[in-house]
């Protein structure tokens, strides 16, 4: 699946294809009508966990209020006034690099913690 997803990012051809159906895919889903970030659907395992903690205070607030905000728009059947939608631009991915981060250490924990110890 990586690969494909590589694929598509590096086909600026298909990528400007896409972009507008993402783009229209996304509206449609209706997450930027109650004011939700693409990383507040993430699914919360214990890498995700660890990246959360490292947010800085600002993003940590940020993502508490996104969700009660949407968990309570929800619940009353309401969207936000359209003023208040998150923008495309808005809507960015502040968690992945932490993610790739925690993930990358994780890897290298685990490399170093199966290694062999050989005395000679």
């Amino acid at each position: 699946m990586e690969a494909v997803a590589r694929a598509v990012q590096n086909n600026g051809a298909f990528r400007a294809i896409c972009r507008p159906l993402a783009n229209t895919w996304v509206n449609l889903a209706g997450y930027r009508r109650l004011g939700k970030y693409d990383d507040l659907l993430r699914e919360e395992t214990p890498i995700i966990q660890e990246a959360i903690s490292r947010l800085n205070r600002e993003e940590t607030d940020g993502r508490v209020y996104r969700h009660k905000r949407a968990f309570q728009l929800s619940l009353s059947h309401q969207e936000l006034p359209s003023s208040q939608w998150t923008k495309p631009e808005d809507d960015y991915k502040y968690l992945q690099p932490i993610i790739e981060q925690v993930t990358a250490e994780q890897a290298e924990r685990d490399a170093f913690n199966s290694m062999k110890v050989v005395s000679k």
